[in-house]
């Protein structure tokens, strides 16, 4: 559940934040008259994204230690972890948002959402799905996230973690680039460089 609340916290808040700012509030217009350009400004929109993903994952953390759910010490690296799956999900919303055009292009929000939720290994391990389709889970971001927090929850430590983090750091930047490249083309280049 954490690796999907760090999703969810963060994908929800990149899209609406990025989409009123991009626009309504034409806020990215007098950021680019100033010394920073395109690419800094999705850095800078997913780097709060990933402050905010830092603040729900420790909390959630903090609950489920209380809870009792917490079984090892690797578990703190649950929020690190939760980071990166946040920098995949929200640099991939950061990138989807832009091609958005009207607000009620969020209902295709959940359309991928929900099958992302559901389908990502989050409630069944992944040996339940048919051989037919696991390997479409294992397409998601977040099932490499789940498998990454579940394992360190649990103090299963093994070297197909680094895989996990691999795809999902992999993805982030994927997400970032392709973001950072549509941002270009729809913000006009007011300052000169």
């Amino acid at each position: 559940m954490l690796a999907t609340s760090a999703m969810n916290g963060v994908v929800f808040d990149m899209v609406f934040m990025l989409f009123f700012k991009l626009r309504y509030n034409k806020i990215y217009e007098s950021v680019l008259n100033t010394p920073l350009g395109v690419r800094d400004i999705a850095i800078g929109e997913s780097a709060w994204a990933l402050v905010r993903s830092t603040i729900y994952a420790t909390s959630f953390l903090i609950i489920a230690t209380i809870a009792g759910f917490v079984h090892s010490w690797w578990a703190l690296l649950a929020v690190p972890v939760a980071v990166l799956i946040g920098f995949a999900c929200g640099s991939l919303a950061m990138a989807g948002t832009t091609w958005m055009r009207t607000h009620q292009d969020f209902d295709y929000l959940n359309l991928v959402l929900m099958p992302l939720f559901l389908l990502s290994a989050t409630f069944y391990p992944l040996s339940t799905y048919p051989p037919s389709v696991q390997w479409l889970v294992q397409l998601s971001p977040l099932y490499h996230g789940v498998t990454l927090e579940r394992d360190l929850m649990l103090g299963y430590i093994h070297p197909g973690l680094f895989v996990h983090a691999a795809v999902l750091a992999l993805v982030g930047l994927l997400g970032l680039a392709i973001a950072s490249r549509r941002l270009e083309k729809l913000l006009p280049l007011v300052a000169i460089r």
